[in-house]
């Protein structure tokens, strides 16, 4: 492996609003949370109109340069809060927009961690170097309260095999949620984002109950169905008691459907889909029992029941357990599946398999040593000892690893195709 210097760090500067107690959002309001929220909206409603205009605009110049539109936002939210309001005459405007920002708050999104990437090619590919290719990175960003939520970088990588990543946005901005699908496995939503708003702007953030505490560790994939092309990702949603996978779909990451997996092996974390058909049926790696490795088939994308075992725990780096770094790469040779195993103390390291590409079930050869492991630079951090990816991609004769460290920060490594195959027994 060929580390790169490319650190993506958390960078507390950067901030969204989002919705604040006595209406903690996607939770609904209990009547305790809405008594004060009406206690809130009286005050507001007591101020005399002059010192309520001189509070918008002292707010205004506090928070106006470091959010997009946020008188709008402030309307916006004072909608929301209608629902819990009892029965009131006309707001004027200035009352309208004070009366949102007091049911907002500041939330530093990726204060506490900025991990476990993953990669895939960028939709848009104009504007790509010479034999290179644009990518989009995907982040678990961590703040207050350890709440997880998704955010993006995109970057070049060159004929060579080097890297860039773009600069990232100084704004952050949370999706519209549109549509929402109720079903009995819970919520199908789709958010959408503005075409103004950088992709490294874009966060999302829970916005169901089964996500409250939590979107964790997506897993992107560019799934080819004959010419058409889909990004798909499996995510852990975490309500912070109960974990499951769940699904977002998108063509632009511009838009996005997400929506919950079905059957025995989505109770757990860790799936991983294959970036196309396999035998006309949908293909994934999975981990139901906390150990090993399971290949599911299924005919339906959002129903995953059974599976098979194709690897588990052999070598002394991963006897505690293994799983997958994100969806399977095809090669010429058969499907590259990285995988992490944990050793003694909990030491996360990265290995890989090679499935055969007919019949992945079948593990031709695979890592008797890690392949990357923390080295003595990269063991300080929230959860020490730890090296963990969620998808690389292949370039020319290349795989493109970005991995996390210590559940901290990022960083990039390399390999070439021939060397990490040799390396496989």
């Amino acid at each position: 492996m060929n580390r790169q210097a490319l650190y993506l760090r958390p960078d507390p500067a950067r901030v969204i609003v989002r919705p604040f107690k006595p209406a903690t959002e996607p939770r609904d309001l209990n009547p305790t949370d809405k008594t004060r929220a009406n206690h809130i909206v009286e005050r507001v409603l007591a101020l005399d109109p002059k010192v309520a205009a001189h509070l918008l605009a002292d707010v205004l110049e506090n928070f106006q340069g470091r959010h997009r539109n946020l008188l709008e936002t402030f309307e916006a939210r004072a909608d929301v809060m209608e629902q819990a309001l009892a029965a009131h005459g006309a707001f004027s405007k200035v009352q309208r927009q004070l009366i949102g920002a007091y049911f907002l708050n500041e939330y530093s999104f990726e204060a506490s961690a900025l991990f476990n990437p993953s990669i895939v090619p960028h939709p848009d590919q104009s504007g790509a170097p010479n034999g290179g290719l644009r990518f989009v990175l995907s982040l678990r960003a961590v703040g207050e309260g350890h709440v997880s939520s998704l955010t993006f970088r995109t970057g070049t990588i060159a004929a060579d095999g080097s890297l860039a990543v773009d600069p990232t946005a100084r704004l952050a901005s949370s999706p519209r949620v549109g549509r929402r699908v109720s079903g009995p496995s819970g919520e199908e939503v789709e958010i959408t984002f503005k075409e103004e708003q950088d992709i490294s702007e874009r966060v999302i953030f829970p916005v169901t109950a089964s996500q409250s505490q939590g979107i964790e560790d997506a897993r992107f994939v560019e799934f080819s169905d004959g010419d058409h092309k889909t990004y798909y990702a499996t995510f852990t949603a975490y309500t912070g008691r109960a974990i499951r996978s769940e699904l977002i779909e998108t063509s632009d990451f511009l838009s996005f459907r997400m929506s919950p997996l079905q059957g025995t092996a989505a109770h757990n974390k860790g799936m991983a889909l294959f970036p196309r058909k396999i035998d006309g049926k949908y293909a994934m790696i999975a981990r139901q029992d906390n150990e090993n490795l399971y290949l599911i088939y299924s005919d339906d994308l959002h129903q995953w029941d059974g599976g098979q075992a194709i690897l588990k725990p052999q070598f002394p780096w991963e006897f505690v357990q293994i799983g997958n770094c994100g969806s399977p790469i095809e090669l010429d040779e058969g499907w590259l599946l990285l995988t992490h195993g944990v050793g003694p103390v909990r030491k996360y390291s990265i290995g890989a398999a090679l499935l055969d590409k007919k019949d992945p079930s079948k593990v031709l050869a695979r890592s008797v040593e890690p392949l990357l492991h923390p080295e003595q630079s990269e063991r300080e951090g929230y959860v020490p000892n730890v090296v963990y990816t969620c998808g690389a991609m292949r370039h020319n004769d290349q795989i493109i690893l970005p991995y996390a460290i210590s559940d901290t920060y990022s960083n990039f490594a390399t390999i070439k195709i021939a060397a990490l195959l040799q390396a496989m027994s």
